[in-house]
């Protein structure tokens, strides 16, 4: 235990803020311009595709049935094990997730399937049946684990961890994925881990090039934003605990 004598040393870093409704949703994850880019840019799309392809195969999915539309990548200052068990704990309270806008459900309390809720609503409002408007958006979507790998395998030389969801439902996403692992120094990552979201999908196949053109680029514009803020927001989140732990361990 700390003696009387002996100086307390303060804490620097601190945890995401949390959102208190809609607006301050959108505030946090849309309006606001994230601290840290987080989206992985290509000089070519041959480039692009070969990166998506080799993201895919890690994971154990058929590269040729589905197009990754982006991938987002982070340092964080903090061990491959601690920033994945924030990824397990994703539930409907996160603070680096914009519940109040598309709140996170878990179905029997399991991170294997969870639903994602407009507004948190479980059903439509006004009296609306099957639609909001023409638009499906209860839920969102669903995802359902096609693996979640918790135990890096014994060859894995970068300490791997991910979870791996098949996604469906009135949002049309094919595969969403969220891969932690160790820095490679080779290429000049210099934190502890390096944490990527990367979305694979084949969004509404059946429409028009120009129409689904335009569906992907707002799609596009949104997710970048927000996908941007929720991987700056689990990096403070698993910075500030790992801060935390050794200020408490300096001051026992």
């Amino acid at each position: 235990m700390s003696q009387n004598n002996t100086e307390v040393k303060p804490t620097i870093l601190f945890p995401p803020s949390r959102s208190k409704g809609v607006i301050s949703d959108f505030l946090n994850f849309m309006w606001h311009k994230p601290k840290i880019p987080t989206l992985i840019k290509f000089d070519s799309e041959e480039k692009r595709q070969e990166y998506n392809q080799r993201v895919m195969q890690r994971v154990g999915i058929d590269v040729n049935k589905y197009s990754v539309l982006n991938i987002h990548q982070v340092g964080v200052d903090a061990p491959v094990s601690y920033v994945f068990n924030e990824l397990l704990n994703w539930n409907g309270d996160s603070t680096c997730w914009p519940n109040h806008i598309a709140k996170v459900e878990r179905v029997d309390d399991k991170i294997e399937k969870i639903r994602i809720l407009t507004f948190g609503w479980s059903k439509y409002p006004f009296g609306f049946k099957k639609n909001f408007l023409g638009l499906n958006l209860i839920p969102l979507f669903y995802l359902n684990s096609i693996r979640i790998k918790e135990i890096p395998d014994s060859f894995d030389f970068d300490n791997a961890r991910y979870l791996l969801y098949r996604c469906s439902g009135g949002y049309p996403i094919g595969i969403f994925t969220m891969y932690v692992r160790s820095s490679i120094a080779e290429m000049g990552e210099t934190a502890q881990s390096q944490l990527s979201f990367a979305v694979s999908f084949n969004f509404y196949g059946k429409e028009g090039p120009v129409r689904r053109k335009l569906i992907n680029r707002i799609w596009e514009a949104i997710h970048n934003r927000v996908t941007a803020n929720v991987l700056n927001r689990v990096k403070q989140l698993s910075e500030w605990r790992i801060e935390k732990m050794q200020h408490n361990s300096e001051n026992m």
